[in-house]
């Protein structure tokens, strides 16, 4: 396993604009009248809902927000993995891995890291502290996109989706998440990184 690197998630203005626009060229469908959604997604709620990530949504809140939570990148078996890792302050803190599937992410997680790691700063007790450690489903464009399938020998081509549930990666998680939380904490700051999380 390679020393774990500090990494921040800090996804390129151009590509957010890119992505508005392509949402902005969007073709829709005509939709055959009073079928619901019989056929599919409703169209008023699909278009809604693209027109909410379009104008409505601030990447950058919730980028900032993922941010506070110290990142790092490792590799092990070959393998880039991706984590938040909460240290907590308690001395007898115990290692906690926590993981999602899809179509969840990291960020559902966020509200409970901190009583998780410092449950004293929370009306919690103590002795319940973690040492939290979160790895992000990995997806194309996420730091720790899989180098093979789960089970393959290396040279092995990489499969072209998400690698999010059944991935075969539990092991190696585990192994990031033990040694993180014996590792001695490293400052969350690092050079700008355009990957994003599975977020």
């Amino acid at each position: 396993m390679d020393e774990p690197q500090p990494f921040r998630i800090d996804i390129a203005q151009a590509d957010l604009d890119e992505l508005a626009e392509r949402l902005a060229r969007t073709r829709w469908p005509d939709q055959l009248p009073d079928v619901g959604w019989s056929y599919g997604v409703e169209r008023g709620y699909l278009t809604e809902l693209v027109e909410h990530w379009r104008t409505g949504y601030d990447w950058r809140e919730h980028e900032a927000r993922l941010n506070e939570v110290p990142q790092f990148t490792t590799t092990i078996d070959g393998q880039q993995i991706h984590f938040l890792h909460a240290r907590s302050p308690e001395p007898g803190a115990t290692p906690l891995l926590i993981t999602h599937g899809w179509p969840s992410t990291v960020y559902e997680f966020l509200d409970i890291i901190g009583p998780l790691a410092d449950p004293r700063s929370h009306g919690g007790d103590p002795a319940d502290a973690f040492h939290v450690v979160v790895p992000p489903c990995r997806a194309s464009r996420s730091p720790g996109r899989p180098a093979r399938p789960a089970g393959a020998p290396a040279g092995s081509r990489a499969p072209s989706t998400s690698s999010c549930g059944g991935s075969g990666t539990s092991g190696t998680a585990r192994r990031a998440a033990t040694s993180a939380a014996s590792s001695p904490p490293r400052s969350a700051a690092s050079p700008r990184n355009t990957s994003s999380a599975c977020t």
